[in-house]
């Protein structure tokens, strides 16, 4: 059985107001066996959309390759968005050696709500993902019973919007459930009526074209 550890901590800027949350990058992350194209940081996988849709929603002109030009430019848009990275998972079991969220097994999360209660800036957690099992926000949901909390629905539409009162802090903290930046999510974007609608009236719209829609009043000030 493959264990997969998170190849990264917490990312997270000095006065950052909002974190990005996920699970676990490619298990070649992990291993080191990178692909031409990926970034060695979060979300780096060359095979993932979550770079190219802020590239695109900031004009930011990022290099998309194994160098340290690539963190860097990467780490210098988060502290200046004041946005930072948080995944869910710290360690999981696979039997199979892939990077779906289904296959982890025996799962180690990290305590987002002690995280949340250290930096007293951020007000707003940005799920990569919904609350399908071993979603991000599936995972946010089991750390809160811990605490005995729950999430209240703000907003029950795609990307659905939920809040709750952070214990000790007393601050509300927002989340959102985005599509996910995936290949594998295209599927879930053609489904929905918002996405044909744009389809409709205009044919040359693609999914991630409609996920910079989706993220940009989510992402920017």
């Amino acid at each position: 059985m493959f264990k997969h550890t998170h190849p990264y901590p917490p990312f997270i800027p000095e006065n950052a107001t909002k974190l990005i949350v996920g699970t676990l990058p490619p298990p070649r992350f992990t291993t080191k066996e990178y692909k031409p194209g990926d970034v060695n940081f979060c979300y780096g996988s060359r095979d993932g959309q979550l770079w190219p849709i802020l590239n695109q929603l900031f004009n930011l002109n990022l290099s998309f390759e194994t160098t340290d030009e690539a963190i860097k430019e990467r780490k210098d848009f988060l502290r200046k968005e004041k946005i930072g990275i948080c995944d869910m998972v710290s360690m999981a079991y696979r039997d199979k050696v892939d990077a779906s969220d289904i296959g982890m097994q025996k799962v180690v999360l990290r305590d987002l709500i002690k995280i949340l209660q250290e930096n007293p800036t951020v007000h707003t957690l940005l799920f990569t993902g919904g609350n399908s099992k071993n979603g991000p926000e599936y995972f946010f949901r089991k750390k809160l019973k811990e605490y005995n909390l729950k999430l209240k629905i703000v907003k029950n539409t795609v990307p659905r919007i939920h809040e709750f009162l952070l214990p000790k802090a007393s601050r509300i903290i927002k989340t959102v459930s985005l599509t996910a930046p995936s290949g594998a999510a295209n599927r879930a974007v053609g489904s929905l009526q918002e996405y044909k609608k744009m389809k409709a009236e205009n044919p040359s719209i693609t999914t991630i074209d409609f996920r910079i829609w989706q993220y940009a009043p989510h992402f920017k000030k």
